[in-house]
Order: structure tokens, then sequence, then C-alpha cells
């Protein structure tokens, strides 16, 4: 009894003793060094005391609630900021994009400006603190409760009222330094051909090897269009069917290109699931009449996806035309937005400046790409395309038209270890024999991958 009572006694002491103990803590150094390896988004935290604004760059920032809506940000109690959230009571969050990294900096007090607001345009909502409007999105929130956390506040704070404006890649703060998500390529690409059937045809190929030919492409895993209503092409000279049946016997997986409610019934008829229209970036008119086409194509029986084909995208001046094009024909349920490189002059520039808010604004909606070969340029603005999220591609076989030739961008994908439904053996079967029967039928060079044996050369990474 006296042992178990004695143990028990000293159990207590070291107990007492041991809780008196500093625990070693880790190096300050160490800790910012471990804590810089965590990446961040990146906010300008904003308030407002006696109609003054003041504003501070801020990582610090955390989602806490969704019912009720509430947040939290993190300020240093030396900060001259921590006092003026704590008087004031309220505080704006603005979630910077990936190219305001200098608005970062002015917040963060790493430039010389007199005035950090100055240059950008803000909006105030229920607090009436500054948000500003170019951010990714912001939310207008007032203090319900206060932590003490070390030399820190833990300020909490109920959203009032937010709004989600771009959509684009958010800034991030990294080992000490602002950046962006790393390009990651897709694992799948899928692949269209607008250009072959009209190609062959004006090669001098009769109907019925136009027609075959198609056929052989679509069961390669290639979505063909067979059809170009908006010309002068006789309907029953058209690559409609697979063989010599009857037109309409069956539905066709391949696409049709109309700019009426006739063509596009007389496109569904004949067992076309895919209808396209065209439309002008530049044109406000022609986008409109895409619209209106869109909603008849939704109502059209058997028409499985509607397309639209914006051309007039890839130029400097345009990125907000092509935007707002973008958004309207989303806007009218266009199923797929394919963007031409009409004029064959796009750069790797314009392509990633315009395809770094378009994408982002058309998801989940997909964008397919048809891009010339000019100055070799073509296999460069795949890469560049396929870094910045597009995984669908308008090629033609062989490159007849002078689009990016199929087979060289097959081939890219799979140096990449991108996958496609391609079968490449058919493909390269069929590339040899569309070769020697457009060789036989035409002196002209039509295009990279008929006027050499030389595959084009691949881009790197």
């Amino acid at each position: 009894m006296w042992r178990k009572a004695w143990r028990s006694v000293n159990q207590i002491l070291y107990i007492l003793y041991h809780a008196q103990e500093v625990v070693p803590l880790v190096e300050a150094s160490m800790f910012r060094d471990v804590l810089a390896q965590w990446p961040s988004g990146v906010t300008v935290v904003t308030t407002v005391v006696d109609g003054v604004r003041h504003g501070m760059t801020a990582s610090s920032f955390s989602s806490v609630s969704l019912d009720p809506p509430l947040v939290s940000i993190c300020l240093d109690r030396k900060l001259y900021s921590h006092g003026l959230v704590e008087r004031g009571g309220v505080f704006g969050i603005s979630v910077l994009a990936k190219d305001q990294a200098d608005v970062a900096r002015r917040f963060a007090g790493m430039t010389d400006a007199e005035d950090r607001f100055a240059g950008e345009s803000w909006s105030t909502a229920s607090t009436g603190v500054p948000l500003l409007d170019s951010a990714l999105g912001w939310l207008d929130c007032r203090v319900v409760h206060a932590y003490p956390g070390g030399d820190h506040t833990i300020f909490v704070g109920e959203v009032l009222s937010g709004r989600a404006a771009r959509r684009t890649a958010p800034l991030l703060f990294h080992s000490r330094g602002w950046g962006q998500f790393a390009d990651v390529l897709p694992d799948v690409a899928t692949l269209a051909d607008s250009g072959l059937v009209p190609s062959l045809l004006q090669h001098g190929q009769s109907g019925e090897e136009v027609r075959r030919t198609a056929h052989r492409v679509r069961r390669s895993g290639i979505r063909v269009r067979v059809a170009d209503l908006t010309g002068t092409a006789s309907l029953e000279n058209l690559a409609w069917h697979d063989g010599p049946s009857r037109p309409g016997d069956g539905r066709i997986e391949g696409s049709a290109l109309v700019e009426s409610r006739l063509q596009a019934r007389q496109a569904a008829d004949r067992g076309v699931s895919v209808l396209e229209t065209r439309a002008s970036a530049r044109d406000l008119r022609s986008v409109r009449r895409a619209c209106d086409l869109l909603g008849h194509f939704a109502s059209t029986p058997g028409a499985d996806q509607r397309v639209v084909v914006l051309s007039d995208v890839f130029a400097d001046e345009r990125v907000d035309e092509t935007l707002a094009a973008i958004d309207r024909l989303l806007s009218a349920d266009a199923t797929e937005v394919c963007l031409d490189d009409t004029t064959g002059s796009a750069t790797p520039l314009q392509v990633r400046a315009l395809l770094q808010d378009s994408v982002g604004l058309a998801r989940p909606v997909p964008l397919r790409l048809r891009l010339r070969d000019n100055d070799r340029l073509g296999l460069v603005n795949v890469l560049t395309a396929l870094k910045s999220g597009v995984h669908h591609f308008d090629t033609t076989l062989g490159g007849l038209d002078g689009a990016v030739a199929t087979e060289d961008l097959v081939r890219l994908l799979g140096t990449l270890d991108v996958t496609t439904p391609v079968d490449p053996s058919t493909l390269d079967t069929l590339v040899r024999q569309v070769r020697e029967r457009v060789s036989r039928t035409s002196s002209v060079a039509v295009g990279s991958g008929l006027t050499t044996t030389d595959p084009a050369p691949l881009p790197t990474l």
C-alpha cells in the first residue's frame, strides 16, 4: 500500500517538475524558411477610417465558415494597418490576378508611390472600404471577432457582399517572391479537321474519293467537316455519307458548316450531329447572328453539338472584342468555340495573351484552336496553346490548306505524352495515300505535309 502511495507521489512530483520546463521552439529563421515554401494567394487588404483609405498587401487570408460567411486575416500588431482595422472595424479583401504583381508591390510599400490607390479603379459596397475592380474578386467585411495570435491579431470578418470578376489565374506568393501556376500539359487532346474535304475537292479529287478519305479519317478518331453548305457545292456532291449508300442513312459523326436555319435542317436531316457556323470577333452583327442561329441549333433534332468558328481573334488590339464575343456565344449556349487564326499571322505571344483569359472565361465549354503553319510557327503556337490550357485543335490532313498538318500535331502530342483518340498508323497510311493522289492531280505546292518527305520540326519545351 505504501509503495503504491509513494509511486503516486513520485508521479505527481515528476509531472509538476517537467511542467515547468521550457520546451525549445523552432528557430525564427528556420520557421520563416519553412513557411516560405508554402504557396499562397495574394490579396490587398483595405480599410477606411475617417473617410481616408488605407491598404496593404497580405497573404495571411483564409476562409472560416460558409454559414454564416466568415473569413479571417492575420495582421502583425506592430503594423499601422493593424490599428486601422481594429479602429475602423471593417476591411476589404481584393484577390490579385497573376498580372497584378505591380499592385502587390505597391501595396507592400516596395515602390515610391505616394498614393497606392492611384492608377486603379475602385468601388465600394456595404462598408465603404475600397475594393479593386480589376481583381479576380473581392469581399466586403465587418469585424466580428478579434483573437490574439502571438505577435499577430486574428481578425474574423463577416462577409457582407462579394464579387467574382475576372476568370484567370491568381497571383501566388512563394519563396518570398510573386509568381503564378506552372503551365501543365493536358492528359488528352482531341482533333477535328475542317479543311480536308474542301481541299481534296480543290485538288481535283472525285466526290467518291473524297467521301472515302473523309470516312477513313473519321474512323481514325478525328471529327471531319463533311459539308460546307455556305458554299455553292451541290448537296448531292458533298461528303455526307460513308460510301455509296443513300444520304441520310444513319448518323454521321462529323460536322457541317451552315449559315441559315434551312441549311441547319438539311444537315441534321442528313444525320450530321455537329452544326457549325461562323462569326467574326470584330463584327458584332455576325456574333449576334451566330447567337440567333445557336438557338435554332438547340431545337434541331439530332444536333448534339453547337459550334461557332470565331475568326479575326489573334490581334493585340482585339483581345477585349474577342473575349466579349466568346462571352456572348457562351450565353447563347454554344457547346464549343473554335478560335481561328484567320490570316495565319498569330504569334506565340498573341496566342498566349488571348488564351490566358479566354480559357478561364469559357470553362467548362471547350475552346478549339485552328492555327496556320506560316513561317513554321504552327507547332510552336500549338505548344503555347497546350501550355495555356487548350486541348482541342482543328487541323488538316497533310496541311493541304496551309493549316497545321494533322500528322505533325499527332507526332508532337506523342512526344509530350498527351493522349489522342487518333490511331497514328492509320493516319500515316492516309497521309501517304492522299499525298500520292494529290501529286497525280496537282503540281501546286499545297502545304508542309505534302511538299516534303521530312516531317515538320518539333518545338522544344
